[in-house]
């Protein structure tokens, strides 16, 4: 862990978690693979796991500079804020392309996860029947999960919540999309879309003396849904962090291959080549949401034509590649400036 940290790392801090934020929000990539091919994870999770009893004992009788340095605060708080500035610039900028560019944004992701899976696979050393067995058991649930049918849309408080612990899942474990399960549960609109987007225009609008979101029952109503989505991903956010620490401690070999083989199923989610399945109703009108967008059911995944589309496609998931192969030597210079 870093106990002083320059101007420089301080901005690659910030980058770092906005590229964390951003990934956290696009369906079948995981945040936490951010973390691990950039050479941050161990120090995350470690941080994480510092918000404990003591530290909430630190904070609760007045002691914050304590407490600040001992959850590592000078390193969480430019990584989150990251993050947050993320959901309000990147990961808008990161859904136009989406809307625009669908398959070579996809694309580059895939080359991304091929990148972490070669990362994370050429310095595993311990194959043996157990590894090969959690590797192989990864992947079929993270293979399997890219098939589930989409739930609807459920605003309950609780069921909200549970979310919340869900989708912070990506952040700590790489290759589990946080994102993607949302939209499993028939939340990710709800959550990561209308709610922030709900959050953004009360800002602006009280920014600019405006108050009147008060007497906005739909504004009202989302903003609860935000702020118990964000307690639970707050809870689970610590609580998964303490979990993995322990099982990265006791069972690291089986932990790893088990992410190894979970990143390996995720191709299928994040696979470039598919089109949207939407639900319908009997009488084949489009089943709708809350905002009036029609509601994703599954995806239909093909293999492609040989064609310029296809090439550009195949020459983006190598710059994905790349991306993550940058990462990489990154974080080798950063273990290198430290040691």
């Amino acid at each position: 862990m870093q106990n002083t940290r320059t101007v420089t790392d301080k901005l690659f801090l910030v980058f770092k978690g906005l590229a964390m934020g951003a990934a956290n929000k696009v369906p079948g990539v995981s945040g936490g693979v951010v973390a691990f091919v950039a050479g941050f994870y161990e120090e995350f999770i470690y941080s994480l796991k510092q918000v404990n009893g003591t530290a909430f004992k630190l904070l609760f009788t007045g002691k914050f500079k304590a407490f600040y340095k001992y959850i590592n605060g000078s390193f969480l708080s430019l990584l989150f804020l990251g993050m947050i500035v993320s959901y309000f610039s990147v990961s808008k900028l990161l859904d136009y392309f989406i809307q625009h560019y669908e398959l070579y944004v996809w694309s580059i992701f895939f080359g991304m996860i091929i990148g972490s899976i070669y990362y994370m696979g050429k310095d595993f050393k311990d194959w043996k029947a157990t590894t090969l067995s959690a590797i192989c058991i990864g992947a079929a649930l993270g293979l399997s999960i890219s098939f589930l049918d989409p739930a609807m849309e459920n605003d309950n408080l609780w069921f909200v919540f549970f979310c919340g612990i869900i989708s912070v899942s990506g952040m700590t474990l790489p290759g589990f999309s946080g994102s993607f399960i949302l939209i499993l549960l028939g939340n990710y609109v709800l959550l990561l879309v209308d709610s922030v987007n709900a959050l953004y225009d009360t800002v602006y609008e009280v920014l600019g003396g405006n108050f009147s979101f008060t007497d906005n029952v739909e504004r009202i109503r989302m903003l609860k849904v935000l702020v118990v989505f964000t307690l639970g991903s707050i809870v689970g956010l610590v609580s998964f962090s303490h979990a993995l620490n322990y099982i990265l401690k006791h069972y690291k070999s089986v932990t790893m291959a088990s992410i190894i083989g979970f990143i390996v199923g995720s191709l299928g989610v994040v696979w470039p080549w598919k089109e949207t399945i939407y639900k319908t109703q009997s009488n084949g009108d489009f089943l709708l949401d809350s905002t009036g967008k029609q509601i994703i059911e599954n995806y239909r995944r093909f293999i492609p034509e040989l064609n310029t589309e296809t090439g550009i496609a195949i020459f983006y998931i190598f710059i994905g590649i790349a991306i993550v192969l940058g990462l990489e030597l990154y974080g080798k210079k950063m273990k290198t400036n430290d040691a």
